[in-house]
């Protein structure tokens, strides 16, 4: 069994949160200069590209294949709607707000995984979801503060982000990570120009956004790498605590940058979605833990 590192698991959530935070910024000052769909049109043609060169330098070309390709169409649509809404709301919602609503996406995982997975949805999951959704309440302040586009755009993404999630736990039982992020970014340049072009006009970007669009793809990428590095050397249980961390470094951001006023219901709403989500894992870590002594005698 591999010992746990979480010193080097924080390393590696350190560039995943300053990846996150530089895609935002980007994503936000893209805005007003290309539309979602050419966002991620672009983005994706990059992917494209360092996909295939990773992939070529790591000698994983072959695992490229043709099955499952139904499966992939399905998470592939739901990550371009959510990541398209993401890219709206990031450019009229709070930055804090927008990230304390992403960290939502495991709880949809628990109400919608026995739907869609058959997993058995157990009293401490359902304590963890109405934490949680209470958490997203709190944030969302419905009542108080006005429900416009943004903030349903902001609160909508985290759903699609979770068929993302699903869809992704049944590919891994057969396909590798290549294959995975060679059709999720191929698909998305497809789904990209299509969106993108329905007008008959795309804009190309010039000068800055260039650089903009660069920092999008590569941040994009680089994020979800750090992240499975930082789960590779420590459980879910120690890196969902350092992931919340780039909750206060946004508010931050958005308070230096753009003038965003720190907000204590968005700190205190995410909190509970943080605690909801790592009760969820703290238990399924427990029931494999009960598992592991029958799966090895009946091995």
């Amino acid at each position: 069994m591999q010992r746990s590192q979480p010193l080097k698991a924080a390393f590696w959530m350190a560039g995943a949160m300053a990846s996150f935070s530089l895609m935002a910024i980007a994503g936000r000052e893209l805005g007003g200069h290309l539309d979602t769909f050419e966002i991620m049109m672009y983005r994706s043609f990059l992917g494209v590209v360092i996909v295939l060169v990773a992939a070529k330098l790591a000698g994983t070309l072959g695992d490229i294949g043709f099955t499952q390709l139904k499966l992939h169409f399905v998470r592939n649509s739901c990550h371009f709607v959510g990541q398209n809404l993401w890219f709206y709301a990031v450019t009229i919602v709070p930055l804090s707000q927008l990230f304390a609503f992403e960290f939502s996406s495991p709880l949809w995982v628990v109400v919608l995984a026995p739907i869609f997975l058959g997993e058995t949805l157990t009293r401490t999951k359902i304590f963890a979801a109405l934490l949680g959704f209470t958490g997203i309440l709190i944030v969302a302040r419905p009542g108080s503060v006005a429900i416009d586009s943004g903030i349903i755009a902001a609160a909508t993404c985290a759903i699609f982000f979770a068929g993302t999630t699903m869809a992704t736990k049944k590919l891994t039982g057969s396909q590798s990570i290549t294959s995975i992020l060679f059709w999720l970014v191929t698909m998305h340049s497809v789904f990209g120009l299509v969106c993108a072009g329905f007008d008959g006009q795309i804009v190309v970007p010039q000068g800055m956004e260039i650089v903009l669009v660069v920092i999008i793809g590569v941040c994009g990428l680089l994020a979800h790498f750090c992240i499975t590095k930082a789960l590779n050397l420590a459980p879910a249980t120690v890196v969902t605590p350092l992931e919340f961390l780039r909750l206060p470094l946004i508010a931050f951001i958005g308070f230096v940058l753009y003038k965003e006023a720190f907000e204590w219901p968005v700190i205190l709403g995410a909190v509970l979605v943080l605690a909801a989500n790592t009760i969820n894992i703290r238990a399924e870590n427990m029931r494999n833990k009960r598992l592991s002594p029958i799966r090895q005698n009946g091995a």
